[in-house]
């Protein structure tokens, strides 16, 4: 239950669905970079989780499909922090942020009409700059 991830209210993915791995980070540090493993890859298979409906993996393949491996899994990478449990918490929080947004459905439009009145206000607007174009041309003397 430690590491269990929230991800709303209705869904929590347990531990034991994630693979959490650690290995050296690139970038600027110096020799601590060179000695220790701060960063942290969690891996959660989309295909084979137990806590997902069949609607939400649906949603989740669809929305993910360029983040999602072959296999179906989702890789979080955080390599931010010299500390690798800072780096576990951030990866685990990016995961949960990515599944809730996959998760998300977005609101139904409902098509709308412009008013009676409107239309009239628009058209009125458009016969009157027609007349003010109309005005600045020249009148030739022989019309």
């Amino acid at each position: 239950m430690k590491h269990d991830v929230l991800v709303n209210e209705c869904l929590i993915i347990p531990e034991h669905e994630l693979e959490i791995a650690t290995s050296r980070a690139g970038g600027p540090g110096g020799q601590h970079v060179n000695k220790t493993d701060s960063r942290v890859t969690v891996r959660w298979n989309v295909f084979t989780s137990q806590v997902l409906d069949e609607t939400q993996r649906a949603r989740i393949i669809k929305n993910m499909q360029a983040q999602l491996t072959t296999e179906g899994d989702l890789l979080v990478h955080n390599s931010e922090s010299r500390s690798q449990l800072d780096n576990k918490e951030a990866a685990l929080a990016s995961l949960a942020s990515l599944v809730k947004k996959a998760l998300l459905v977005p609101k139904r439009r409902k098509p709308t009409k412009a008013s009676k009145s409107a239309k009239i206000a628009r058209v009125n607007e458009k016969k009157h700059r027609g007349q003010i174009k109309k005005m600045r041309t020249k009148k030739s003397m022989y019309e």
